[in-house]
């Protein structure tokens, strides 16, 4: 997995949004995200495992995950994390979650979207299942990508069986556990082969002879079945034909019967036949007349009505009219001479203005009468301050002149502590090569108890394996040759005449051979066998004990000859750092003399600071003052020009009086004139006022009288029609009466009320008069076809009688050949199926035989575990790569019998101990190298291009040597094609990586991210 991009908001400490671009930092191959305790650093990683799984390492579901995780002044948090998977396809996972507006403490249940880039283009997925798209499930996600603080050892400190089914996840080891593939298997066939003879067993009976047997007896019920069959067929004939006969005959009857009954209401029909002419021709002739008659009479009165109602509301229009034009003429004198009230309102506000500005005047005068002594008091304030300030400028300058140059003393004082650093990085280093010597001599004493040589051991211990080795297999050949005796021994003791010999076949055994008991040789061997394998691996452990040895040796004189040259280096850099030494004023050889003179320096420079603060003490006084006296100026000046304002004010208002005079009203009361100014005002308002709403309503009221004229003018007019159009109608009627031959309109009424469907009568009067003479034309032609036949009933029931009890003995006949056609079809399949079983279960059994090997080679996981096994020694040699090399080959990984690792200590006779003894840094340096090589192997087996690896802490337990080490480490994977992303404090591993960011925390805003 690659990251591309990540987005947070309202997380953690991060309360605004905050984006990080990885593609930059993922270039660079070794990145880093440093930042001081508790500004967010960590809370990354977290965002980035929650996005795609929704897991964080700090809190689980029973922790109100959702309420902690967001900041406590945002209402909403927000994660979008872009990333490649190992297929180089670009997904994205989002995450969001709100705070309860009403509850504080209840956030709502994140939502959750996982998308795919799909031509530059985001198409959601239908699953948010991040371990089908990364391929690793959250436990090893955060072992072999991201690695959350704290938890870098747990790969290292794992159980064999959590260890054992981590590299079952991650390699997909469970391929090879087959155990429940076998066993569902075997359970399968021995289940199958178990029905299998079941069904057999319902074969039994199934033979060639009784398919025989049934062809025989199908032939003599065929034979039966052909004559019955012919005699059926004549007697079928001659009953149809009386059958017919006798249906014909039956037909008259019911025919003749029905035409009887049609015949009785052939007269009711023609009466109805005539009636409903009648009807239909009145209906059309009077129902439109009748409506419209109904239909004047009922707007005449509609029409009366409306006009009582409008005449009522014209009079009632005509006297409010009357009223408004009344009060208008009251209030139009007071509203023509409303311009000159409303001069004099003005002229009053005019002059309560003046009076105003008169009093503002004379309170401007005092004010600016006082502001003047205070501004000569703050002045002379001033130049005492001033004079204070030269005094301690002039002390500061000549204070000085005595300081040494800090950038002197800073370079010196480096130079001196450089020299310290280095003469103890010598001392140590000396130590060290005294040490490896010891060491290494201590080896060689051990070597030379042993009484080797070096050059040869190996021929030798060679030479010896193969002798023994040549002594087991003429041991094996010979213990061969008396077991074959033996046994022989055995067959010939238990032969007796009339057995078979388990040998030959044989029934007689005239000369049975006589061997010797071997069981004394036997043991005899298997004691030598015993021996030889005992010395043989007594052999092999004294030779890998040397080994171990002289590889401890070979490791300590290249740590010695490693150190050597640090100590060389190390002198080269003292002698270059005196070189560097080229300051006159000190002595590269007297320290005390220059912590002397620096001392005294920093004490001048004190001195310096505190006369500096008093000046900038005094300075910040002087400037208040000095503010204070302008704020005091400009009110001065304000005051002054808002009294000449005031004055060009009041001569500008007593030129706008109109009416009134101003000297008039100088000397009065300002509430006089503002009780005056209020009446008069008031007055003028309610005149206007007044006035515009009777206009108003005079002007709605006389179109609205106009329109009542008019609307009464035209229902009168209305009325008038109406009345002719009813006159009209009633001579119509009257005409259409005389034309039908009818005396009065209600006799009309009186038939149009009968209330007869008469197309529905006309469709039943056709229909009687169809069927009537359909029926008498049936019976006429059926008389005529009948003319020469007659109808004898015993005969009839004789040939019936005969026609059942034949059809009875055909159907007898052929259920007999059916049955026993289908008896033979079925004994013929159940035959065949009884040959494909017998072929069937041999398959069965011969496989049953090969999978109960099967089951007993997969028993248990011992086949996984020994795969797991494997994956893990691999892993360990591709971390000893790497761990070597950051303990200088003292230390090394390795897998103990049980699958646990632990460490062999080179310093300590190559010695085994547990992984829970390293120290803090060590822990570090180990966990490191697995890590990597974990990754590493994944990358692998993933098949991808680049891979990513993030390290949260871990580097605090590292001194600056160590730290050189592992960063060495970590630049050497860019040339592997692996990102490495770091998350320290430590400043010393910040000024190595050359892309960062820095996190930083501000009391407002939150953490925020920087890129340096």
């Amino acid at each position: 997995m690659i990251p591309i991009q990540l987005t947070l908001e309202g997380l953690y400490s991060y309360q605004e949004r905050q984006k990080i671009d990885f593609e930059n930092l993922t270039e660079a191959g070794l990145f880093g995200i440093f930042g001081s305790v508790g500004s967010g650093k960590s809370s990354i990683l977290e965002a980035i495992s929650f996005a795609l799984y929704g897991e964080t390492e700090r809190l689980n579901k029973q922790d109100k995950r959702a309420y902690n995780m967001m900041n406590l002044k945002s209402n909403k948090s927000f994660i979008e994390f872009d990333f490649l998977n190992y297929e180089n396809k670009k997904f994205r996972a989002k995450r969001e979650f709100k705070r309860n507006s009403k509850n504080f403490t209840d956030v709502k249940t994140p939502t959750v979207t996982f998308y795919e880039s799909v031509n530059e283009n985001w198409v959601p997925l239908d699953h948010t299942n991040a371990e089908k798209i990364i391929g690793l499930s959250y436990a090893n996600f955060k072992r072999t990508i991201i690695i959350p603080q704290g938890q870098f050892k747990e790969f290292l400190e794992l159980g064999a069986t959590d260890r054992t089914n981590m590299m079952k996840d991650i390699f997909g080891l469970q391929r090879f556990d087959l155990q429940n593939n076998a066993s569902l298997l075997h359970n399968k066939n021995k289940s199958e082969l178990d029905q299998l003879e079941g069904q057999l067993k319902g074969f039994e009976e199934v033979n060639e002879e009784q398919i025989s047997e049934q062809n025989d007896i199908l032939k003599e019920a065929q034979q039966k079945f052909d004559e019955v069959k012919i005699q059926f067929k004549n007697t079928e004939n001659k009953y149809q034909q009386l059958k017919n006969l006798k249906t014909d005959f039956e037909l008259l009857k019911q025919k003749e019967s029905d035409f009887e009954k049609l015949s009785a209401q052939k007269k009711e029909i023609d009466e109805l036949e005539i009636k409903t002419d009648v009807f239909d021709k009145l209906f059309r002739a009077f129902t439109p007349l009748i409506s419209e008659k109904n239909k004047l009479e009922k707007e005449i009165a509609e029409q009366l009505k409306s006009k009582e109602r409008h005449l009522k509301i014209l009079k009632e229009t005509e006297i409010q009219s009357e009223n408004i034009k009344n009060k208008l003429s009251v209030v139009q004198p007071k509203y023509e001479a409303l311009n000159q009230t409303k001069n004099q309102e003005n002229d009053l506000a005019l002059i309560l203005q003046m009076l105003k500005f008169s009093e503002e005047i004379v309170e401007l005068r005092k004010r600016t009468e006082n502001g003047s002594s205070k501004v000569k008091e703050v002045e002379e304030h001033q130049n005492s301050v001033q004079e204070t300030i030269n005094a301690l400028s002039e002390k500061a300058e000549n204070l000085k002149s005595q300081k040494l140059d800090s950038s002197l003393l800073l370079h010196v004082g480096n130079w001196f502590s450089d020299k310290k650093k280095l003469e103890e990085i010598l001392l140590n280093q000396t130590t060290k090569i005294e040490a490896k010597k010891t060491e290494i001599n201590a080896i060689s004493n051990e070597l030379k108890a042993l009484e080797i040589n070096e050059e040869t051991y190996k021929n030798q211990f060679q030479t010896q394996i193969e002798e023994l080795e040549n002594l087991s297999k003429k041991l094996s050949e010979k213990r061969s040759h008396f077991e074959v005796q033996q046994k022989l021994a055995h067959f010939a003791n238990d032969l007796h005449d009339g057995e078979t010999c388990p040998l030959c076949g044989s029934l007689e055994h005239p000369e049975i051979v006589k061997f010797e008991d071997v069981n004394f040789e036997l043991n005899e061997i298997l004691r030598q066998t015993k021996e030889t394998d005992i010395q043989k691996e007594k052999l092999q452990k004294q030779f890998l004990e040397i080994e171990k040895i002289l590889d401890r040796k070979k490791i300590f004189q290249e740590q010695l000859k490693s150190e050597e040259i640090i100590v060389q280096e190390i002198n080269k850099n003292i002698e270059e750092h005196h070189q560097n030494f080229h300051w006159n004023n000190f002595h590269a050889e007297n320290e005390k003399e220059f912590q002397e003179k620096r001392n005294q320096s920093f004490e001048i420079e004190k001195q310096i600071e505190e006369l500096n603060t008093k000046i900038s003490s005094e300075q910040k006084n002087m400037t208040t003052l000095r503010d204070n006296l302008n704020q005091d100026n400009k009110a001065l000046e304000k005051f002054r020009l808002d009294e000449a304002k005031k004055e060009e004010q009041i001569k500008a208002n007593e030129a706008n009086l109109k009416t009134l005079k101003w000297t008039e009203y100088k000397e009065r009361k300002i509430t006089e004139i503002d009780e005056a100014y209020q009446n008069l005002s008031q007055s003028n308002l309610e005149t206007e006022q007044n006035y515009l709403q009777l206009s108003k309503e005079n002007g709605i009221i006389v179109p609205q009288l106009a329109e009542r004229k008019t609307i009464v003018d035209q229902l009168i007019n209305r009325i008038q029609d109406l009345e002719n159009e009813a006159l009209e109608n009633k001579n119509s009627i009257n005409k259409t009466l005389s034309e039908h031959q009818f005396g009065s309109l209600e006799e009309i009424q009186e038939i149009i009320l009968q209330d007869i469907d008469v197309e529905n009568v006309r469709t039943k009067i056709q229909n009687f008069k169809i069927q009537f003479e359909t029926l008498k034309n049936s019976i006429f032609e059926l008389r005529h076809k009948l003319n020469d036949f007659s109808f004898d009933e015993e005969e009839f029931s004789a040939i019936e009688n005969q026609f059942k009890n034949l059809e009875n003995e055909q159907k007898i006949a052929n259920n007999s050949v059916v049955k026993i056609s289908s008896e033979i079809e079925r004994l013929q399949n159940e035959f065949k199926k009884k040959e494909n079983l017998l072929k069937d279960l041999v398959k069965l059994q011969k496989r049953d035989e090969n999978l109960k090997i099967m089951k007993n080679l997969f028993n248990r996981a011992g086949f996984v575990e020994y795969v797991s096994s494997i994956y893990l020694r691999q892993l360990c040699d591709h971390a000893n790569v790497r761990f070597h090399r950051m303990t200088r080959n003292q230390l090394s990984l390795q897998l103990n019998e049980s699958n646990d690792f632990e460490i062999i200590d080179y310093l300590n006779e190559g010695r085994s101990r547990s992984v829970k003894t390293l120290s803090g840094g060590q822990a570090f340096q180990v966990s490191l190298s697995l890590a990597l090589a974990l990754a590493e192997s994944v990358q692998t087996n993933a098949k991808a291009e680049r891979n990513f690896f993030f390290i949260d802490e871990g580097f605090g337990t590292q001194d600056s040597e160590s730290v050189n080490v592992v960063f060495e480490t970590l630049m050497n994977l860019q040339k592997e094609n692996r990102i490495v992303g770091i998350i320290s404090h430590v400043e010393e591993l910040k000024e190595k990586i050359p892309v960062s960011l820095t996190i930083v925390k501000d009391e407002e805003k939150g953490s925020l991210i920087q890129i340096v």
